[in-house]
């Protein structure tokens, strides 16, 4: 069966010759019905989504492949955020997963197994690989204070870093940068970003300084720099619950 941690079996989803998916170009009938829509119907999660953040992340089960992402976020409460997340901000981007955050708060209510699926914020925020692209740096500041506090559980359901045209498997695990031996992103991703939005993240680095950490970070987060050990998903049979929950 599948897993998370395994290439998939070729096929004509994977590793194709062009970023997106197989499939003939939508009509002319298809985009008015769209438009219509898109004018008639509310579509108010998404209405509700209210900051971009382009990041980084790194798979739990193999931390030398590493990704930029960019996350929409919509805001429930103040300690709890919904991400969905995307492999770039253009008008053709691919949808490769989901992330959830939670304040310290309700992260310490969490139990020990589930708190090892999540990852701190803190060092990704100060070292200035968390950005609001083209939104000034001071501006956002206040909001950074509080997300340094906060914890992230992100799964990617789209591996489009290894030529998955489709997304194929079993979701994964993702991480969060850190400031040791595999959670450094590589020179050369952070370089691209910062091309792109005409930024510089040694500087917004030195800009953050000031941001304090927080004053203790939960060892069962970012659960490999403790233990070396990532996770992954393996799909496996099993019997059918075969009784209807009606007469």
């Amino acid at each position: 069966m599948a897993s998370s941690d395994k290439t998939p079996t070729p096929n004509p989803a994977f590793q194709g010759d062009y970023p997106t998916p197989p499939g003939k170009p939508m009509t002319m009938g298809q985009h008015v019905l769209d438009k219509g829509a898109e004018m008639m119907q509310s579509l108010k999660p998404l209405n509700q989504m209210s900051q971009h953040v382009c990041t980084f992340a790194l798979y739990s089960h193999d931390m030398t492949r590493q990704i930029e992402t960019h996350h929409y976020v919509t805001r429930l409460n103040q300690d709890f955020l919904q991400c969905a997340v995307y492999d770039s901000d253009d008008s053709h981007a691919r949808l490769i997963g989901v992330e959830y955050v939670v304040s310290d708060r309700i992260f310490e209510t969490l139990p020990p197994d589930e708190q090892k699926l999540w990852h701190s914020h803190a060092y990704e925020i100060k070292a200035g690989l968390w950005v609001n692209p083209r939104i000034p740096d001071m501006i956002g500041q206040p909001e950074l204070k509080n997300l340094t506090k906060t914890y992230g559980k992100f799964w990617c359901t789209w591996q489009v870093d290894r030529g998955d045209r489709l997304p194929l498997g079993p979701p994964a695990l993702m991480m969060s940068p850190q400031a040791v031996n595999l959670g450094m992103v590589k020179p050369e991703l952070v370089q691209k970003r910062d091309d792109k939005y005409n930024i510089s993240t040694d500087a917004l680095r030195v800009s953050r300084v000031e941001i304090a950490e927080p004053e203790w970070s939960n060892p069962q987060a970012d659960y490999w720099k403790q233990h070396g050990k990532g996770f992954a998903i393996d799909v496996k049979h099993t019997e059918m619950k075969k009784i209807a929950p009606f007469p």
